[in-house]
């Protein structure tokens, strides 16, 4: 997928799309895929640099015909720079790396400066999903996105952020988690 200051993000699909979505490090792809086969009228954009990822996703678009998906194999926070803003519906990070040492905190994805671009990118109402098996990076999340003026926690209940959301799918990374009995946060921000 090219990259351009002037990028209209409907137009990259083949077919008609009334929403956007984006999914940042897709890994294996199951919950791209799944999300595509179950919301054909979003098209979902799939950021992924890592080759193996890349090849998995590219050969199911290919063998199931997929016209709703499109795919990034750089930096994210590149093609956030570059999509308009207010473009988004929805954006997932999903189970990112969480950079365990200290010394590496400072390589997570969500920091303050990807917080304000994810806010650009996000329509108002919009909605941000992250997902997480390891404590303190919910707890880093939670912090950076409580900073923001920008995203509002939607968790109405105390214990709402362990349930899954609706049409869910386990990614390999969650079913590895919980093997290893590691739980799992799920976190939705609202765009203001």
């Amino acid at each position: 997928m090219p990259l351009s200051n002037n990028l209209n993000p409907k137009d990259l699909f083949s077919v008609p799309v009334t929403s956007l979505a984006l999914e940042i490090g897709f890994g294996g792809g199951e919950h791209l895929l799944h999300q595509a086969r179950l919301n054909p009228q979003t098209g979902f954009i799939g950021c992924e640099p890592f080759v193996n990822g890349m090849a998995k996703m590219l050969a199911a678009i290919e063998k199931e015909n997929i016209k709703n998906i499109r795919v990034f194999d750089g930096d994210a926070v590149e093609l956030l720079k570059v999509l308009p803003p207010a473009a988004l519906d929805r954006i997932f990070i999903l189970y990112p790396d969480p950079w365990p040492k200290r010394r590496q905190n400072k390589r997570r994805f969500i920091s303050d400066f990807t917080v304000t671009l994810l806010a650009k990118v996000l329509k108002p109402a919009g909605e941000l999903r992250f997902a997480t098996d390891i404590d303190h990076y919910a707890g880093w999340a939670l912090a950076h996105l409580f900073k923001s003026r920008d995203f509002i926690w939607t968790a109405d209940g105390p214990d709402e952020w362990r349930k899954p959301w609706t049409n869910w799918i386990e990614t390999r990374y969650e079913a590895k988690a919980r093997r290893e009995g590691r739980h799992s946060s799920y976190l939705t921000f609202t765009r203001v």
